[in-house]
């Protein structure tokens, strides 16, 4: 947790300890820090290929999210936390740069884990790829598959969200979806999935009897695949103000090891929780 001046994390930061969830690494300043240059090292090795010299390493190593991003990667820390203070970019660069992509996952991208009591949904992508194509629609549902299953301990159902059920329209964005899960049935036949479907017809049993009688998501979806970002992002405000779930998000995805991203506007609640899910999102 590299925010070490954010009286928010602090708290956290204490409670994580006092309860017993997380060990918290805590770097007041990296350059103080005995494993700056193994970090300086570390960054120049990753970013020389991409223009960064050894004055630059030194300089992105001294960037608390840097630092912490690298001690993840050497294996100094199981996952990192941040954004309290930084916007949701810096997070996901600081993570590229030092960690990387996770094998065979092309892109970066976000998932919200809603609850309200017993329920929990997953949604994505709502806070990272803007207009996503059909492969990455496909890439962005198995990660959101697999990390509702290890967040929820149950079994993801996948609905790819459109305007359109079963066939009701006809647009190339209709394509993009019908494309997208036929992309991720063929590389990840283990994943229960379906699309294109409208939101009511992936989450309401009696209107998927209706426009989905012959799916196995419709109407008992948990995982949900939006077309854009603009929708996800949208939905997923919808569903905390009006519906009354509880929201932490965006939730990083893809990178090979944890560095899960705050919003600005957190309380040391939701930095406790984020910390809970990044300590169960490690292998």
């Amino acid at each position: 947790m590299p925010e070490t001046g954010d009286a928010r994390v602090i708290e956290a930061r204490q409670r994580l300890e006092t309860e017993g969830i997380a060990e918290v690494i805590w770097v007041a300043d990296p350059v103080e820090d005995p494993r700056f240059a193994r970090v300086c090292e570390h960054i120049y090795t990753r970013r020389q290929r991409r223009g960064v010299d050894v004055d630059k390493a030194e300089e992105l190593a001294a960037d608390p999210l840097y630092f912490a991003a690298s001690l993840v990667a050497l294996g100094e820390a199981d996952a990192s936390v941040a954004g309290a203070t930084r916007p949701t970019p810096d997070v996901i660069r600081a993570g590229l740069h030092c960690v990387g992509c996770a094998e065979g996952v092309p892109l970066v991208s976000s998932m919200f884990l809603l609850a309200r009591g017993e329920e929990v949904l997953t949604y994505g992508d709502c806070g990272v790829v803007p207009e996503p194509d059909a492969e990455q629609l496909a890439v962005i549902a198995a990660n959101c598959a697999d990390n509702h299953a290890r967040l929820s301990e149950a079994e993801p159902r996948v609905a790819f969200l459109s305007f359109s059920s079963k066939g009701s329209a006809d647009h190339p964005r209709v394509d993009k979806i019908r494309k997208a899960l036929e992309i991720l049935l063929e590389r990840r036949p283990d994943i229960e999935a379906d699309g294109e479907l409208q939101f009511d017809a992936a989450y309401v049993v009696d209107v998927a009897t209706k426009k989905a009688p012959d799916s196995l998501v419709a109407g008992q979806a948990n995982v949900f695949i939006f077309p854009d970002l603009d929708s996800g992002n949208i939905a997923y405000k919808i569903t905390e103000r009006l519906a009354g779930f509880k929201a932490w998000g965006p939730l990083i995805q893809g990178l090979a090891k944890p560095c899960l991203d705050l919003s600005r506007g957190c309380t040391a609640d939701d930095i406790v929780a984020v910390a809970a899910i990044a300590a169960l999102m490690c292998d």
